[in-house]
């Protein structure tokens, strides 16, 4: 099943599989790959024994556990390990293709991380400088990111919408209306009257869709834990809570039908504003 949903979804390439945790030590350490999604309840070694194993063995993967078990004690230990996100049984479709774009994401980021750290490592004392103040866009996209919606279409309009925002309205509270700030952001770069009404309609849509992704993606981490600091923070501050509440439920009962869901766009980008602002000002 989860084969399926992982090939259909082009969610990425699966390279094995293995009935036991003592069958797939071997195979993971040859083939190594970036993500192991791995049972919690497995013969001979379970899902937590297994991944000492490989961490003992050098393995530097990323973790998905899969269980029916949830408790606070087994998910305490299981991030101790190393574990990223939970898949709960039976397996819902909508929330492996969450999680597994989330640690996608995550996966990207770290290896971006690291790629900065080797070049700082490589300054020497004396060339280094009062660090630089922070760009709108780096504030975004860390927020974009810490909800997993970095590679949506839409990020780059929340993206120019801030860097307006910051630009021509500085500290203007609350936003226009949504249709003005749209067409202003579109005339911004470039577009004709006629067109900036045209793209302000399709970035409208696009907004919709990120944002109902970033519910999405918070919803799953609730449903999995909801003391999750990313779920803990930007569920209630960027977002009506009871429409999380809703999906997260939706989620545990292991429900497939699409569920039906308010999006607030104005909510959204007035928080993000908000913050990006305040961030805006420390970094100076």
């Amino acid at each position: 099943m989860l084969k399926k949903i992982i090939t259909e979804g082009d969610l990425g390439l699966v390279i094995g599989d293995a009935d036991k945790g003592t069958s797939c030590i071997s195979p993971i350490l040859t083939l190594q790959p970036d993500i192991v999604l791995i049972d919690f309840l497995m013969p001979e070694l379970d899902g937590i024994e297994t991944i000492e194993h490989l961490r003992k063995e050098g393995f530097k993967g990323q973790f998905i556990m899969i269980s029916q078990v949830i408790n606070k004690e087994m998910v305490g230990e299981a991030y101790e390990k190393g574990i990223e996100y939970f898949i709960h049984k039976p397996i819902n479709r909508i929330e492996v293709q969450s999680i597994l774009k989330k640690t996608e994401e995550q996966y990207r980021l770290k290896d971006s991380l690291l790629a900065i750290r080797d070049s700082l490592a490589n300054i020497t004392p004396s060339s280094m400088h009062t660090p630089k103040k922070s760009t709108v866009k780096e504030i975004v996209f860390t927020t974009l990111s810490n909800m997993g919606i970095v590679g949506e279409a839409g990020s780059e309009d929340i993206i120019a919408i801030m860097n307006f925002l910051l630009e021509e309205h500085n500290e203007m509270t609350p936003l226009p209306p949504l249709k003005e700030l749209y067409e202003a952001v579109a005339l911004k770069t470039g577009n004709s009257l006629i067109d900036a009404k045209r793209e302000s309609k399709a970035m409208e849509q696009r907004l919709r869709r990120t944002i109902l992704t970033a519910m999405s993606n918070l919803a799953s981490l609730g449903a999995i834990d909801n003391t999750n600091p990313e779920f803990e923070y930007y569920a209630p501050r960027f977002f009506d809570f009871q429409e999380i509440r809703n999906q997260m439920i939706h989620i545990q009962e292991g429900m497939e039908d699409q569920l039906k869901v308010k999006v607030n766009n104005k909510k959204f980008l007035q928080v993000l504003y908000l913050e990006v602002l305040d961030k805006y000002k420390q970094s100076k």
